[in-house]
């Protein structure tokens, strides 16, 4: 952990489902929730977060001021308003550091909104991170990407930061390969749900129960990927040593290769990091 993470001011502005997951991995750490506040417009989430013992208020710009590290975690429809609330809040004081989890937006839009009005206004430090739903317990997977001017120190906070639900925090060396996160990772779960979602149909239509299948479904797929995590061996490799030659798993394989399944899944990551790409021009302006 960054040693200056445990006496850092956070601010998170929004109090959604990653942002319990992200409190909840910092508390497990031994950050103090008084450190933490939740700018958070909802009574529902308000209270949610409440309860994980962290201050609350609607305020954006009162979680923003005096804070070392926000954490941009709204809707990005509404980031450009957000944005310039915080910059507003920040005019003739210290900038805190920008932590942006609001998908599609560019580090261009998110600096120029951050900027407080003025001559001479100080260029804010942003830090653009894709983390994914597994965060929630306490497996996920980030990739980060800093704009211009972070510093090392920075970018180790931020680190410390998300590695808090991360197991893999991978930083990208450009912006757009953040979108390729997106596509990977981002929207990874989904792609890996709907898989087991099928493979549950199946032996349902073929005589197991529906609660036998999701069963044996779930603990094979987390068996997998222990495997894959904490063996040296590449997934090709894995892949070749369960398939015996004739036997189930190559009759099985076989048929995804006749389905063109590295087509589908190839198409799928584009799909997504394309419609990355496209929110952050959309959004962006």
């Amino acid at each position: 952990m960054a040693p200056n993470l445990k006496s850092s001011k956070i601010a998170f502005i929004g109090g959604g489902n990653m942002a319990a997951a992200i409190i909840g991995g910092l508390v497990a750490k031994g950050i103090d929730k008084q450190n933490i506040t939740v700018s958070e417009p909802w009574e529902v989430n308000r209270e949610k977060m409440a309860q994980l013992g962290v201050k609350t208020t609607t305020s954006n710009a009162e979680a923003f001021s005096g804070a070392d590290i926000a954490i941009l975690a709204v809707k990005p429809q509404v980031a450009k308003g957000v944005c310039e609330e915080l910059a507003g809040a920040s005019a003739g004081g210290k900038m805190a550091l920008v932590v942006s989890i609001a998908a599609g937006i560019p580090l261009a839009s998110l600096q120029k909104w951050l900027t407080p009005s003025g001559d001479g206004a100080p260029s804010p430090h942003v830090v653009r991170v894709m983390p994914n739903t597994p965060a929630l317990v306490g497996e996920g997977a980030s990739g980060l990407f800093a704009g211009e001017g972070v510093t090392e120190d920075e970018k180790e906070l931020t680190g410390a930061l998300l590695a808090s639900v991360s197991k893999a925090t991978e930083w990208v060396d450009k912006e757009e390969l953040i979108d390729v996160v997106t596509g990977l990772s981002g929207s990874g779960p989904a792609y890996f749900f709907a898989l087991v979602e099928h493979m549950i149909a199946s032996a349902v239509k073929l005589g197991l129960s529906e609660d036998q299948a999701k069963r044996l479904a779930a603990q094979t797929c987390l068996g997998a990927g222990r495997m894959l995590v904490e063996s040296p061996e590449s997934p090709s490799q894995l892949r070749q040593n369960v398939t015996s030659p004739n036997g189930t798993t190559h009759a099985a394989l076989q048929s995804f290769e006749a389905s063109g399944f590295a087509e589908i899944v190839d198409k799928a990551v584009k799909a997504a990091t394309s419609r990355g790409e496209e929110l952050g021009k959309t959004l962006g302006g």
